[in-house]
């Protein structure tokens, strides 16, 4: 599937479909100011492969985000989801809407596909998390995740 045929019901169907996390990458990196970890995710059916990433900024506490790419079968990786901390405003192109800074959660959709923009430049404001350790407790939540515990500071695989 190329990214011009990605649709708003299969953007979900990604969404919800039941995911567990197999893996995560060894330990935290620090790359470009960012702690960032990733976690390898599977559909409990195996159809599909995700990745679920943490970065956050050592300079700035509200920079941070939580999220959830899907590894398509011809090898785009595309953002679905990804929750934001509240270190800036954020602009919807197409609505032409602005709010911030808060946190905010960002979704893939059809209509940004089909205007040329960032998949996933859409978002949302929430009072879900406050925090990164929220906001991946959040994204696992939405996403159907299982095979991690995130209500702590530093989650860990099942």
């Amino acid at each position: 599937m190329s990214l011009e045929t990605l649709s708003d019901e299969r953007i979900n169907e990604l969404l919800i479909c039941a995911k567990r996390v197999v893996s995560s990458s060894v330990k935290e990196k620090l790359i470009d100011r960012d702690l960032r970890k990733d976690y390898q995710v599977n559909s409990l059916d195996n159809q599909f492969g995700f990745i679920l990433f943490t970065r956050q900024s050592t300079f700035i506490l509200e920079n941070f985000t939580a999220g959830l790419r899907w590894k398509s079968k011809t090898g785009e990786e595309i953002i679905l989801m990804r929750c934001n901390g509240s270190d800036h405003v954020h602009g919807n192109k197409i609505e032409q809407t602005k709010f911030g800074p808060a946190c905010h959660v960002h979704r893939a959709t059809e209509r940004y596909i089909l205007a040329g923009k960032k998949v996933e430049s859409f978002a949302e404001l929430t009072t879900e998390y406050e925090t990164l350790e929220g906001a991946l407790n959040y994204l696992v939540k939405l996403a159907n995740i299982t095979g991690i515990i995130t209500n702590q500071d530093h989650p860990r695989l099942l």
